[in-house]
Formats: C-alpha cells, sequence, structure tokens
C-alpha cells in the first residue's frame, strides 16, 4: 500500500478554488479535519458542497463562493438577526458571518435534539459537518419519499417544535433540505436559520409551515397550518 503525504492528498483540490479559500482549505486539512475530498454532492449558486474522507469516515465540506455570492440578499436576511446586528455591510464580512450563523445554528440544532448533521470546523467560507448517511448522502425528501408519509409528517413537525423550543427557526425548510435518512427526517442546510426573536421570524416560520404542508398534502397526508399548534 502507498501512503501518500498531507501535500500530496491536498494536491487534488489545488487549482479548484480561488487563493484565500485554497489556503483555508490547507489549514483544516493540515489540522486534520478532513484527508482529501473526493467529489462534488451539490453544486449551488453561492456555495459548493463536497464529500471528504476524514479517517474512516466520511464527511461534509461546505465552501460558500467568495465571488458569486449574492451579498446583497445575504445582508438582507443576516442583518434583522440580533447576533449580527453590528455586521457592516461588506461582501467577505457578510459571507463569513453568514458561514458562521450556519455553523452557530448546527450547534444550536444539536442541542435541541434535532435529527441534524453534526457541525466539526468553521473557517471563514468553509463548513464542515458531518455526513449523514452511509456510504454516501442519504437523499433529499423531495427524491425519496418516505414510505409512511403521515407518520414522517408528525416527526417533521416534532423537530420543528423542538427548534421552536430551542430558540430558533430553520427559515429555509421544504423538501430539497430535509433528507430521509433510514426513514427518518435530517434537517439541514441552516443558513437561513434565525432566532425566534428576530423580527421577521414569524414570517420565515410561516413559510417553513407551507412549505411543508404542502409537500406532505400532495402525498395525501391531511395537513393544514394549525399542525404547530
Amino acid at each position: 500500500m502507498v501512503t501518500r503525504t498531507g501535500q500530496e492528498r491536498f494536491r487534488t483540490i489545488k487549482g479548484v478554488f480561488d487563493e484565500f479559500t485554497e489556503r483555508n482549505l490547507f489549514e483544516l486539512h493540515s489540522r486534520n479535519y478532513f484527508d482529501q475530498l473526493l467529489g462534488p454532492v451539490k453544486v449551488g449558486k453561492e456555495s459548493n458542497v463536497f464529500l471528504a474522507e476524514r479517517e474512516d469516515k466520511l464527511v461534509i465540506v461546505k465552501i460558500y463562493r467568495l465571488q458569486n455570492c449574492d451579498f446583497k440578499r445575504m445582508y438582507d436576511y443576516i442583518r434583522k438577526d440580533s447576533r449580527y446586528e453590528n455586521l457592516k455591510n461588506k461582501r467577505r464580512e457578510i459571507i463569513f458571518a453568514w458561514t458562521q450563523r450556519e455553523f452557530k445554528n448546527l450547534h444550536r440544532a444539536q442541542d435541541a435534539g434535532i435529527n441534524s448533521p453534526k457541525p466539526i470546523a468553521w473557517k471563514f467560507n468553509i463548513i464542515i459537518e458531518e455526513m449523514i448517511g452511509d456510504e454516501s448522502p442519504a437523499l433529499p425528501l423531495k427524491d425519496l419519499k418516505p414510505k409512511h408519509p403521515k407518520q414522517f409528517f408528525a416527526e417533521v413537525i416534532g423537530q420543528m417544535r423542538k427548534l421552536y423550543q430551542q430558540g430558533l427557526i430553520h427559515g429555509d425548510l421544504s423538501a430539497f433540505n430535509i433528507l430521509n435518512y433510514n426513514e427518518k427526517p435530517y434537517f439541514i442546510d441552516f443558513s437561513q436559520g434565525t432566532l425566534t426573536k428576530t423580527p421577521n421570524s414569524q414570517e420565515l416560520l410561516e413559510r417553513d409551515v407551507r412549505n411543508i404542508v404542502n409537500f406532505f398534502t400532495s402525498l395525501g397526508v391531511k395537513a393544514d397550518f394549525e399542525c404547530m399548534n
């Protein structure tokens, strides 16, 4: 067996990202948060999600793109969050704060006992978190509908209530960012998560409920907006 050095393992990602991101990826790699990136899981408008090896496990590396992010939209969201009310309207500061907030929200979700990825590391525009799945990432609800929709719906609502009791609203909940892993719901993508005391929190909660109700209604579940009461 050929053992590769850290530099050789890291070489697989060189030239893919901007120099700033490469430096921070290398630091996270050097601190053993991951061994090597294996390939993209999702390529979005504002971030790329990669699968990576870490010892004998697989982890997720989420990287927000510094040039492509709609930082003005991000700022409109995050400036209402009391945790970032003093944030300056500058591209990089907004992207870094946005990434940090997602990392903090993952910690809060874990504290609430929510089925969600465990946060591992954060640095500027990069988050490393647990991969939900076995040999590959679990599929989102939109691609793997539950065998028992009524029971799955009840579990999603229960998770939303627990998150609310922890003082947090997901803010972007839908069949795209709820994973179906072993017929259990797992919430991901907490970047728009906000505190319940945020001025627009009720609006975001209602949007989350509407998305969930509409999806499960399409599966034949008798669901309405009173489900959160």
